[in-house]
Formats: C-alpha cells, structure tokens, sequence
C-alpha cells in the first residue's frame, strides 16, 4: 500500500503548487509552446483548457473569474481575446501533449506542452518576405529584432544570476 501519496503535489505546499501552475499558464499562454516536465504538462493541461473554456464566454464575470486565479492581466486578455476565439468552434482538447526525452541531470521525462494550432514562427528572410510589402516587412522584421533582444536580455540575467549563486 502507498500511503499519503498525492497525485498533483509535485512534493510542494498549496502556496508554492498554486504559483508554479500560475508561472507555467503564464508561459504557456505567452509563447504558445514550452517545456517542461511530463507530470507538469500533463496537469497544466487541466488549468489552461479550463481557463479556454471559461474565457470562450467573453463576459465580465469570466474575466474577473480568470483574474482571480491568474492575477497577469495581459494572461487573461490573451486567453480571452485571442485563444478563446481561436478555439470558439473547438469542443475541447486545445494543448497537445509531445514527449521530449529524458532530462540529462537526473532523468526527469521532459515534455512539449503546445496549443494544437501552434506554428513555429518562422525567420525573417527573403522569402518569407516576397510580395509583401515594405510596411510589412519592417514590422516582421521589427517583431524579430524585439524578440532576439528579449532572448539576449534573458540569457545576461541568467548569466549574472550563475555568477551570483557561484560565489
């Protein structure tokens, strides 16, 4: 017999489960596609096809409802305006699920966590900008100069951050 073994607690308290749960439906939200561990993604798929479906109402109660449970304005907005209308005629089932082998460190099975209407966005060349027009053009390379400053900025912090817990 397993006594006192809970399925959903990945060994944390309530405070530090409800935000990691919060941190990855932000992420996930954000960039439409992450990684992470398999028991993760299997029960963040619960919280963010909730959170779809409360939205595909639209109401001010959805709104306010989400906002509770997910206090980033900008992660509400975007399951409410954006994901619900992508999945408006979908019945459920708006993530999938892709195994991702083994983490190096200790084994963990890692997984790809992705909305099913997810495309990898694709770099600005010529000829993805072909017959388009300038205006554009600058927008898309504009959206992928901000994007390669983001990553840049993340790896300095992270980088700085290595330095700090080293010493």
């Amino acid at each position: 017999m397993r006594h006192k073994v809970d399925k959903h607690t990945f060994g944390r308290r309530q405070g530090a489960r409800k935000a990691l749960i919060r941190g990855l439906v932000d992420a996930l939200v954000e960039h439409g596609r992450i990684k992470t561990t398999l028991p993760k993604a299997k029960e963040l798929r619960r919280y963010v096809e909730k959170a779809i479906t409360m939205g595909k109402k639209g109401d001010l109660n959805s709104r306010r409802v989400l906002l509770s449970k997910y206090p980033n304005q900008s992660t509400v907005k975007t399951i409410v305006d954006d994901l619900s209308k992508r999945f408006m005629d979908r019945p459920g089932g708006y993530t999938r699920i892709i195994k991702a082998g083994y983490r190096t460190g200790d084994m963990a099975p890692m997984a790809l966590i992705e909305f099913v209407d997810y495309e990898r966005p694709a770099a600005v060349s010529e000829e993805t900008v072909k017959g388009a027009t300038k205006e554009e053009v600058a927008k898309k390379k504009a959206i992928a100069q901000r994007a390669e400053a983001k990553r840049k900025n993340v790896r300095k912090m992270q980088a700085l951050s290595r330095k700090r817990n080293r010493s």
